[in-house]
């Protein structure tokens, strides 16, 4: 699959259903800190993306809008960056819904959620390799 750096405005979960199916029971997480990934599977049609993402920064952890707005434009582009971990990963037909959420209060550097945000997709791609098969038997 060819490399695509882009992140439309497609790829971003917005809908108040989707966000809502997100996260309640049926959802899961993988936590590296300070970024916890909530993730679940979707059956994707031809006219959506496979994968569609949330970016949340709580107020609670940063009261300047300036530094929320920091942290999720390093989350946005790191993810634009590698998406490709997970995409090159899944099988057709297959989606995913994605959330990241900040948990610290301090404010990161790039390198940080640079070297973060890789491992997260690379473990969710990882899962995704044996979850597709037991699906199909059932």
């Amino acid at each position: 699959m060819a490399r695509c750096l882009t992140f439309p405005k497609a790829e971003h979960l917005c809908l108040r259903s989707d966000i809502d199916a997100l996260f309640v029971s049926g959802s899961r997480a993988i936590t590296i800190f300070p970024i916890r990934m909530v993730f679940r599977t979707v059956d994707r049609s031809e006219h959506q993306p496979p994968v569609q993402v949330l970016l949340s920064v709580p107020k609670r952890k940063f009261r300047h809008a300036v530094d929320r707005n920091r942290v999720k434009r390093l989350l946005r582009e790191a993810y634009r960056r590698h998406k490709h971990l997970l995409l090159d990963a899944l099988p057709p037909q297959t989606g995913f819904h994605l959330a990241f959420l900040w948990l610290s209060g301090k404010l990161p550097t790039a390198a940080e959620v640079e070297t973060i945000v890789p491992k997260l997709l690379q473990r969710l791609g990882e899962q995704v390799v044996p979850l597709t098969p037991a699906e199909g038997h059932e």
